[in-house]
């Protein structure tokens, strides 16, 4: 029942002057999620690569075609090309130069207009505005005229006036910025490996174009230039695979004001990885473009098996078609619709149609002037089918009997009382000891245990029917609840942390990889969505008298030994969770007020899935090189 005086009271104070206006670019500094995702390690780097998108518009639009990007020691970030150069003149709406009306305005540019940028990435004009009110100090240098100017800015306002500072045979422009640690209250550190697996992937769709990473902090340089742009990129993406179809699918078209560019070969490889591009920019969520992708291939795939002898009378699905897929779609359009300002999707209804009739047509032509290609994916595609159906059978028998969907639990896992996935809790255990301590010493209203008893099944080579013949497999899928493969339901899963508890020695370390690869090749969307973490137990107790004390590190075992007197001091190496009583395990990894866990994200997908073929995969030869490379950087080996 709503209090009617209350009412009253409060719509007497709600007035115009309730209502605020946000001027300049303030929406940004109030509201910094809606624009660069979050203010974690992602919107730091979101930050830098939209003042690296507007060096790409100038390479797309054949202006550029050298881009530097550097780091300095204290984190300040530079990004510097050899483009035209933002205009400096005044603009005639704002009345002040165009640098800083780009600069510090939002939904302000040149990608608005016809003419300047056929196509761009940046065309929801909040980019490097928006660089600009994220950043505690900002400077921008514009080489054109044969002059330099300059301009400085702090927080997404202007401290001085555009000045000329000297004079300059080059054209260009650079941009150097402070991220604001009022925004990113965490440690502000860009990570080299991100910024470069981004740099990569941008040269390889901006092809011959040069960009080159230099990091001051550790003297590291690396430079990209690639001829083949997405054929390239494809042979990056299948190193280290077994391929298919050793000649690859391509085609490029322009239709209209869009350039559609696609490149796809199959591998001997059970997941798909398909990614499409809008303007440059990574469309993680897909699109428009990506439907037109998946229904072009289906169709066209099943359209040359009709006419060649076809053995599923059904057809073929498109998870059938996709299977050990390889693709790249890269499409280019002048007016680009993207979802949500980190553009994270492509909206565009005409960017289905126009690669769908690409991608059909060509791969039409393909498979005829191509049959032996043409054999070997159909023959990939019909092994797909019949793993599926076989899969599917697996499947019902066991939920005949009541299993895979949670009716059943498993009688090793020690389930928690709560019922709200929210505040609830797996861990997922290595070995019968530490399981035992685990079920002892856990908080049983909302913490789930389940031992595992050995080595998982190395999925990276196993089809989903033979997974299910695994009984450890099995019974993680259960625990789970919320189904696999074409049953798989998020909002039926029954933990939303799930917890890796493993030994910290190589076995330890092996079944945390091997748990790790399941949930990347079968539950990616658990990881997307933050609810896989690994445990850190301790690796040393510190005793002096009643004193107990934790390390989680090396270091941390030094910093507390500096604190403690020499003498009298018992020192234990953990090596493994059994060791621990429970309430030990409590108070060091299970307590939710004093345990670390660390959340596993997937920030590059295509790094993560090359990684996980080189070390799990059938391929020896890259393993071994990865091994002989890294041995000597490995501490505490448990030999």
């Amino acid at each position: 029942m709503v209090d009617k005086k209350l009412k009253q009271k409060e719509g007497a104070q709600y007035t115009a002057k309730a209502i605020q206006v946000l001027s300049g670019l303030e929406p940004v500094r109030k509201r910094p999620g809606m624009f660069i995702g979050d203010t974690g390690v992602k919107g730091l780097h979101h930050i830098l690569f939209e003042a690296l998108d507007n060096s790409i518009d100038e390479a797309m639009a054949g202006f550029c075609d050298e881009i530097k990007v550097t780091i300095h020691k204290d984190n300040l970030a530079e990004v510097e090309d050899n483009g035209r150069g933002i205009p400096v003149d005044l603009h005639p709406k704002t009345k002040r130069s165009a640098l800083e009306t780009v600069m510090t305005t939002l939904h302000a540019g040149a990608k608005f207009g016809k003419g300047i940028y056929k196509v761009s990435g940046g065309l929801h004009g909040v980019g490097i505005s928006v660089t600009c009110a994220l950043s505690d100090w900002l400077r921008a240098e514009v080489y054109r005229n044969g002059k330099v100017y300059a301009q400085e800015y702090s927080r997404g306002k202007a401290k001085t006036k555009v000045l000329t500072s000297g004079k300059t045979d080059k054209t260009g422009t650079k941009i150097i910025f402070q991220p604001d640690p009022q925004i990113f209250k965490q440690e502000i550190k860009f990570d080299w490996e991100r910024i470069l697996d981004h740099l990569r992937q941008q040269a390889f769709l901006t092809k011959k174009t040069k960009i080159t990473l230099i990091d001051k902090r550790t003297e590291k340089e690396w430079t990209f230039y690639f001829e083949g742009g997405i054929l390239s990129y494809l042979r990056h993406l299948n190193k280290n695979k077994t391929i298919l179809n050793d000649i690859p699918f391509y085609i490029e078209k322009q239709i209209d004001d869009a350039f559609i560019e696609v490149v796809l070969q199959y591998v001997d490889d059970y997941s798909e990885r398909v990614f499409g591009f809008a303007n440059n920019i990574y469309t993680e969520e897909g699109g428009t473009h990506i439907t037109g992708f998946k229904g072009a291939l289906t169709r066209a795939v099943n359209d040359y098996a009709k006419k060649n002898g076809g053995k599923n009378n059904n057809g073929l699905t498109g998870d059938d078609i996709r299977e050990g897929l390889t693709a790249i779609i890269s499409i280019k359009l002048s007016e680009p619709q993207f979802e949500g300002q980190t553009k994270a999707r492509l909206g565009n209804p005409e960017a289905k149609t126009y690669v769908e009739q690409v991608l059909y047509e060509g791969l039409v032509s393909y498979f005829e002037e191509n049959p032996h290609q043409a054999k070997k994916i159909l023959e990939k595609c019909y092994l797909t089918a019949s793993a599926r159906l076989a899969a599917r059978v697996a499947r019902e028998t066991i939920l005949r009997k009541g299993l895979l969907e949670g009716m059943t639990l498993p009688g090793k896992l020690a389930d928690c009382s709560e019922r709200d996935p929210k505040k609830a809790e797996l861990f997922i255990v290595e070995g019968e000891s530490a399981g035992g301590s685990g079920k002892s010493g856990r908080d049983r209203k909302f913490q789930a245990i389940l031992p595992l008893r050995g080595k998982i099944l190395n999925v990276e080579r196993v089809r989903l029917d033979r997974m299910l013949t695994s009984e450890e497999i099995k019974t993680l899928i259960i625990a789970l609840g919320c189904g696999i493969g074409e049953q798989f339901d998020l909002k039926k899963l029954r933990y939303h942390r799930i917890i890796i508890m493993c030994d910290a020695d190589s076995d330890g370390n092996h079944i945390r990889t091997l748990l790790l690869t399941f949930f990347f090749r079968h539950y990616k969307e658990l990881i997307e969505n933050g609810y896989l973490y690994i445990a850190q137990p301790p690796l040393y107790a510190i005793s002096k008298g009643k004193e107990r004390y934790y390390a989680y590190t090396e270091s941390e075992k030094e910093e507390i030994l500096k604190k403690l007197p020499k003498d009298g001091i018992d020192i234990q190496r953990y090596k493994g969770l059994g060791e621990m009583n429970p309430e030990q395990l409590w108070e060091t990894t299970l307590n939710p007020e004093k345990r670390v866990l660390k959340q596993v994200t997937i920030f590059d997908a295509e790094e993560a899935d090359a990684i996980f073929t080189m070390l799990m995969g059938d391929e020896v030869p890259p393993r071994k090189r990865f091994i002989q490379t890294h041995a000597k950087t490995v501490k505490n080996l448990d030999i």
